[in-house]
């Protein structure tokens, strides 16, 4: 049974007839159709029209382009969907998640180390207002994980720390303020990431909490943002071994199951105990965490058996609509099921009131919401209320070019982020001409070619250089399995050598975790973000002009005694 008067879909009763009008009319081909949500990578009109007539999925997601390109793909394929068509994107950080010139708020846990829902308001309300101006009315967004384990690669700075209660805060924040600007939230990655070291991406991961402790901590959060009305929960890639064995008693372990395959879990936890009356969506069906347990023919039907209303993309189209054919007409996926199923794919159009808008984003529009002055003036203010002094001994701050004038910077970097905030700029040349601006001289370090014996002498660094600076700007991406420092050659040439002996400053503009590889640095500080806004009030606050106001979501110190140091 599906409650469409109750929450979420608050559906009137004229919004019920035009589901029931729009399911009775749909051939047992187009109800499949509409179990799939593909995506867009580009703008070709062919393309589109043939994803929009032919194809005939519930939706399709945005990967970002600029706001014109974006205003008209969703122009092209709501003009020529017969059912007005869901739009997603990744609006984890705000606008730029769907127009990539639009505004990023921050990272969650940049928002959450202002200790302010009120950014957490206005990430949701950002995403959500810069979304509708393109034509984007569903946000995979907002990650309410819980980062409990600081090796976790792909958690990091997604999240809003690990501090349950400030998740579940920071997500109903998210939700509410999204949903009133007329895009759907979704809440993932249920049933929670942070937990295992290991990324869903690559292989099918663990929440391996007990059930009372997940209730407390996760159940919590999900209660929550469902009570605030949710109208879509994303199923990962992840299990939970505690339920599962609880809702299945003598389940073998070979047959526990991600919850994107999992009756029990999204059935009996979610639907049932937790009370979600929404729409699921599994997560990308073509991560490895999907893959791997189960053969992908039998996988595409069994995860809208298990409870997805949603399967997220594909590894092949034509393939895996054929599976989906094949699972129903097997009796995999009963007629009840694609009838619930599809039943919400409806109702969560209507809830968003689709059936009754033209759909049609014009550029006049995107222009004046999307970065409008108004929203960079909040990822300004976020970004000074975020940088977080985690660690500050020696008296080392604040800098001056009176007491630290020769610089030695040591810059960390990695490739672009697959989510964005950073990416392959180069780090050292920005804050050379930043602080040199400010009077600083600085020199880039240059790892010396020689071995032991012939390396570099103590007084060539502690009578050349005031101050060593590291920059540190490796970032969460999806398909890796670390964010540790990997330093250079020969013998860790870039090593934090000589900190204790030289004024040493560590500064992560990405990973809130590096305490754990420079245990003895004096001075710790982290952005969570490498943007323009978070590396001048980072500056601002190096030199004293501001002071530290962030505080860490997350243990910075990973648990360990000498990070303390």
């Amino acid at each position: 049974m599906i409650d469409l008067k109750g929450n979420p879909f608050y559906l009137t009763q004229e919004d019920i007839a035009w589901v029931e009008e729009t399911l009775s009319k749909m051939t047992q081909d187009e109800k499949l159709r509409q179990l799939f949500c593909m995506i867009v990578f580009d703008s070709d009109e062919a393309h589109l029209l043939r994803l929009a007539k032919e194809v005939k999925p519930a939706g399709a997601m945005f990967r970002p382009f600029p706001k014109d390109e974006a205003v008209k793909i969703a122009n092209i394929l709501q003009e020529n969907a017969q059912i007005p068509m869901l739009l997603p994107a990744n609006l984890e950080r705000g606008g730029n998640g769907l127009a990539n010139d639009g505004t990023q708020i921050g990272a969650p846990l940049q928002v959450a180390a202002t200790d302010d829902v009120f950014f957490a308001e206005a990430l949701g309300k950002v995403a959500g207002r810069e979304a509708a101006a393109v034509g984007g009315n569903w946000s995979f967004a907002p990650i309410i994980d819980i980062d409990y384990n600081w090796r976790n690669p792909i958690t990091n700075v997604r999240t809003f720390g690990s501090d349950p209660k400030r998740v579940r805060e920071m997500g109903v924040a998210y939700v509410k303020a999204i949903q009133k600007e007329g895009v759907a939230a979704s809440i993932k990655h249920f049933p929670g990431d942070g937990c295992d070291e290991r990324d869903q991406h690559l292989v099918t991961s663990i929440n391996d909490l007990s059930c009372e402790d997940w209730d407390n901590t996760f159940g919590e959060a999900y209660k929550a943002c469902i009570k605030a009305g949710a109208l879509t929960v994303m199923a990962g890639h992840i299990m939970q071994p505690a339920y599962s064995r609880k809702l299945r008693p003598g389940i073998k372990d070979e047959d526990i199951m991600p919850a994107t395959l999992a009756p029990e879990l999204l059935n009996d936890l979610l639907r049932d105990k937790l009370g979600f009356n929404g729409l699921i969506v599994s997560d990308a069906s073509t991560m490895a965490g999907f893959c791997i347990p189960m053969g992908r023919e039998k996988a595409v039907p069994a995860c809208v058996a298990a409870g997805c209303d949603i399967f997220l993309f594909t590894k092949n189209m034509e393939e895996d609509i054929a599976f989906m054919q094949k699972g129903y007409e097997e009796g995999v996926i009963t007629p009840q099921r694609l009838e619930e199923a599809v039943t919400r794919v409806l109702a969560l159009k209507a809830a968003l009131k689709l059936h009754k808008k033209e759909n049609k984003p014009t550029k006049e529009m995107a222009d004046a919401v999307v970065g409008c002055k108004e929203h960079r003036e909040l990822a300004r203010k976020c970004a000074e209320q975020s940088v977080t002094l985690v660690k500050g001994k020696g008296g080392i701050l604040p800098l001056s070019p009176k007491t630290h004038k020769r610089v030695l910077l040591y810059p960390i970097v990695t490739g672009e982020s697959f989510y964005g905030g950073g990416g392959e700029e180069d780090i050292g040349a920005i804050f050379k001409e930043r602080l040199e601006k400010e009077g600083f001289k600085v020199t880039i370090f240059t790892p010396p070619q020689g071995m032991e014996g012939r390396s570099t002498k103590t007084t060539d660094i502690t009578e050349k250089y005031d101050l060593l600076l590291y920059v540190s700007n490796l970032l969460t991406k999806s398909n890796q399995t670390t964010v540790r420092i990997e330093w250079a050659q020969p013998m860790g040439a870039n090593c934090p050598n000589y900190s204790a002996v030289v004024p040493t400053v560590f500064i992560s503009l990405a990973n809130p975790y590096h305490l754990v590889d420079v245990p003895r640095v004096p001075v710790m500080i982290n952005t969570y973000c490498a943007l323009p806004d978070n590396i001048t009030a980072l500056i601002d606050r190096l030199l004293g002009r501001a002071p530290f106001t962030g505080t860490s979501p997350v243990d910075a110190f990973c648990g360990k005694w000498d990070t303390r140091l």
